[in-house]
């Protein structure tokens, strides 16, 4: 996959078969987009071309700082290479280009600077100044520009309809599962290993504390998960805690993961942690004694699930 850091980098291309939007998560509604763009660009002799934007058009728009992004910039970049995306375009989002009118979008964006043959759109995509581009206007662009133009419907599982949203509302219950159903892939943070009080240690369950570095990325609910380490291109069980640590009397919201069976220094290291279940949520204990027996408990879980 080739990754261009905006439209300008990007040299137009003869059949150029087009998706864009933003794609968080890469979800399987956004999967099944990127399925039938292979499968024309295949049919046509094309290149596939995926058009997303950074930083989201939210925060640009509206000042919207508490958005959370399922997936920060690297980890879409990786599920869209895994996709088999030929060309991905990273364009950087303003104002300005906010303000391009549909027409405009379509006519300078989609067709002279990218060179598009085919389009293909989610159910209910809407582009151009204050999202008044719609498939009807498309529809109409398209004998106009030289480009055929393919909707694709409302994606569903189990009879509820994907979404980012939906998504983000299943990582806020802490219900993984049913966020990992509707992304068709795990939900995964990735962040950098700083020290913190060792207290795991006194009670013989070491942990390595994350900090994410991606201020929108989204956290799930507080509590405790099972889940994968990944690091030095291995995976390893895992328990990991989110909330503050109440049997200590904690303040701060931390992400704490204890690694089964591992025992390294790995301070300062990037490891990525992906979510399998959830086993219960954060709760006070009377002692550490107390909280050591849960955490016994809960080893067990990981070890058996």
């Amino acid at each position: 996959m080739k990754i261009y850091s905006s439209i300008e980098a990007f040299k137009k291309i003869e059949n150029a078969v087009v998706t864009t939007g933003t794609f968080d998560g890469v979800h399987v509604g956004h999967l099944t987009i990127i399925k039938r763009l292979k499968e024309i660009a295949d049919s046509v002799n094309g290149e596939t071309v995926l058009l997303t934007f950074s930083p989201h058009p939210r925060i640009v728009l509206f000042s919207d700082n508490d958005l959370k992004l399922i997936t920060t910039k690297n980890e879409k970049i990786e599920l869209l290479r895994n996709a088999g995306i030929d060309h991905l375009i990273i364009h950087p989002f303003s104002r300005a280009f906010s303000r391009l009118s549909s027409v405009e979008f379509v006519r300078d964006i989609l067709v002279n600077k990218i060179g598009t043959s085919r389009l293909v759109i989610g159910y209910n995509h809407h582009f151009g100044r204050n999202r008044e581009g719609s498939f009807e206007h498309l529809k109409e662009y398209g004998p106009l520009y030289g480009f055929q133009v393919e909707e694709i419907s409302a994606q569903d599982v189990d009879a509820v309809s994907v979404s980012s949203t939906k998504i983000r509302q299943a990582l806020d219950s802490g219900d993984v599962k049913t966020a990992k159903e509707y992304l068709g892939h795990r939900f995964q943070l990735t962040g950098l290993v700083v020290k913190g009080k060792n207290l795991g240690h006194k009670i013989g369950f070491p942990t390595a504390n994350i900090q994410v570095l991606d201020a929108h990325k989204q956290i799930p609910a507080n509590g405790v998960y099972a889940v994968r380490v990944c690091m030095h291109q291995k995976e390893y069980l895992g328990m990991l805690n989110i909330g503050v640590r109440p049997t200590v009397a904690g303040v701060e919201k931390t992400i704490e993961v204890h690694i089964v069976d591992f025992d390294s220094d790995i301070y300062g290291e990037e490891i990525t942690v992906f979510f399998e279940s959830w086993i219960r949520k954060e709760q006070k204990f009377e002692n550490l004694e107390a909280l050591k027996k849960q955490l016994e408990k809960d080893k067990l879980y990981v070890l058996n699930s």
